[in-house]
């Protein structure tokens, strides 16, 4: 059995009596075309089942219809739900990605971006780097079309849409006082991530306002079960401890609880715990968790549109967005009687 030939632009031209060139413009859509020679073009094409060749047709748009996503990690569910919500868009967009990450370190995220140039259309760019002097300019052309998620630049130029963590904070911090705590404690995560700093400022803030003669009490940690875990060993360590913990996402909060667990702590009878982003595996825990919802994928999706917006029409001036987080109250987080 023979394989069919690969009908190409010149049979289209020749069946259709009229030049390459011709064909080109009018499956091109340029207005240069008399619209009864268009409509013969398209009608000759579909007879034939003309298809275009990806490449060549990218050539000639100068376009790679593909966008480029730099992350500082892939691992865990935030990231999944992130890089979901973009493909979504993407997909619908007839986009492919390119999906980059740079293990929290800054010289490798340099290099991540930079080695996008010529690949990509655009870039969605989320960095805890970003607000530091130079690394955008030195590491993105200015004619390169960007997108930065969770980085309030407003002088940069770049669109940047944002979770609103400071008010996400100060919401979970003003449940847990409503519910009767009054000593809470708040595991941190990296120094260098926007988020992080992000909720610790909230946590403060809510604090000094609701307790004012309680002192912040916070445990570092890194975004991850492990570092929830280690701190709540601290917490079991205390000679006094809090009556609630609020972890600034559910991966720590989720270790934390696994440490309670295994001390024989009760959630919430003995510790109230809350954390933050509500990952699908929050409301399947025992106790189901207490958490602010962020959509993530709704935001990964809000960030390649506004991309997409960009390549095309240039980027605009509006103010960055900002995503407000829902407080869930779950059992984890049960008032003292």
């Amino acid at each position: 059995m023979t394989r069919s030939r690969t009908i190409t632009i010149k049979d289209v031209a020749r069946e259709a009596d009229v030049s390459v060139a011709t064909v080109s413009r009018a499956l091109n859509g340029h207005d240069n075309v008399a619209e009864p020679v268009r409509k013969l073009v398209l009608e000759t094409a579909s007879r034939l089942r003309y298809q275009p060749h990806a490449a060549a047709r990218s050539l000639s748009s100068r376009r790679t219809q593909t966008v480029g996503v730099v992350l500082p990690d892939l691992y865990g569910e935030f990231f999944s739900e992130l890089i979901r919500g973009i493909d979504q868009v993407a997909r619908a967009h007839r986009q492919h990605l390119l999906v980059s990450s740079y293990h929290g370190h800054p010289e490798e995220q340099g290099a991540a971006l930079r080695a996008m140039r010529g690949r990509v259309d655009g870039l969605l760019v989320l960095s805890p780097y970003a607000d530091r002097p130079g690394f955008l300019t030195d590491n993105l052309p200015d004619s390169l079309p960007a997108v930065l998620i969770n980085t309030q630049l407003p002088e940069s130029g770049y669109p940047t849409l944002s979770i609103d963590n400071y008010r996400g904070a100060t919401a979970m911090v003003e449940h847990l006082v409503e519910s009767g705590h009054k000593r809470i404690a708040f595991i941190g995560g990296p120094a260098d991530n926007f988020d992080a700093r992000e909720r610790a400022r909230g946590y403060r803030d809510a604090l000094a306002r609701l307790l004012p003669k309680q002192s912040p009490w916070e445990l570092p940690g890194d975004f991850d079960e492990a570092s929830g875990y280690e701190a709540g060993r601290k917490v079991l360590e205390a000679e006094v401890r809090p009556d609630a913990v609020f972890a600034a996402n559910d991966m720590m909060a989720l270790g934390c609880l696994y440490a309670f667990n295994q001390a024989g702590v009760r959630v919430p009878e003995d510790i109230a715990l809350a954390g933050f982003d509500d990952i699908p595996l929050a409301r399947f825990v025992h106790p189901p968790l207490t958490t602010m919802r962020v959509n993530i994928a709704e935001l990964g999706g809000m960030a390649m549109g506004r991309l997409l917006q960009a390549i095309e029409s240039g980027p605009d001036a509006a103010a960055p967005q900002l995503l407000t987080p829902e407080l869930i109250a779950r059992d984890s987080s049960l008032g003292i009687s």
